[in-house]
């Protein structure tokens, strides 16, 4: 699931720089973040130094449960409870450099889950939106991301189908779970130029990037299959 070429060197973040504190990310997990982007990133076909940098600056371990941090950094998906799990980071690295993730941007990130994508995203833009539909783990990304000193990120509990209007439109929209099929009312936030990636597909997913042009024309391919948690409907949660 979830080629190379050489690039200017991006400038380093400016604001909401700050991050974890030494003492919680060990020289162990600096290793194998570089490690993680060597093998699993910059060996396969991800090539933006924005997003390999950012991937290397992330500490996954602290977004998945204690008894998976050893596994943090190996190239798949993690169970974080709830029945959800943390992308891989070759999918989260591919997904954002499909979007094009930029500085001065400002991106709309559907299924907040852990709050992982989201951190890698405010890393490289501006702000970041982020949805997810679970309260109870709308309540603790935002409280992980907070402590890590992401302030440049906004959670809140809501249905992706729906996005975030009052905020819209987004220069980038990304998704981690699989609608059925893309949701026009994504779309319709999408700014001019933009690009929406995500799942899509039951029971077949393909990641499935959407870019509106000058005049509100849309462009849609497919970057591959995958496999993703669903994307649900406030009303198909337990009560």
């Amino acid at each position: 699931m979830g080629s190379s070429d050489e690039r200017d060197r991006p400038e380093a973040p400016t604001e909401h720089r700050e991050r974890v504190l030494p003492s919680e990310d060990s020289e162990l997990y600096r290793e194998l973040r570089e490690e993680m982007v060597r093998r699993h990133l910059e060996a396969r076909d991800i090539t933006d130094p924005r997003v390999l940098e950012a991937m290397a600056r992330v500490p996954r371990h602290r977004f998945v449960p204690v008894e998976h941090e050893t596994s943090a950094y190996a190239d798949g998906p993690l169970p974080i409870g709830r029945g959800q799990t943390i992308s891989q980071p070759y999918i989260v690295a591919l997904t954002l450099q499909l979007a094009k993730a930029e500085p001065g941007k400002r991106a709309l990130d559907v299924g907040t889950g852990s709050g992982y994508q989201a951190a890698v995203l405010a890393e490289i833009v501006e702000h970041v939106y982020s949805i997810e539909i679970r309260e109870e783990l709308a309540r603790a990304s935002e409280e992980r991301l907070q402590k890590l000193g992401y302030r440049n990120v906004t959670v809140r509990r809501g249905d992706g189908y729906a996005g975030w209007p009052d905020e819209a439109p987004f220069d980038l929209i990304v998704g981690a779970a699989a609608a059925t099929e893309v949701p026009s009312t994504l779309v319709d936030q999408l700014a001019t130029g933009g690009r929406l990636v995500m799942p899509v597909g039951n029971p077949w997913q393909e990641l499935t990037v959407v870019e509106k042009g000058p005049d509100g024309e849309l462009r849609q391919w497919s970057a591959g299959d995958v496999r993703f948690v669903p994307m649900i409907r406030s009303e198909e949660l337990p009560g």
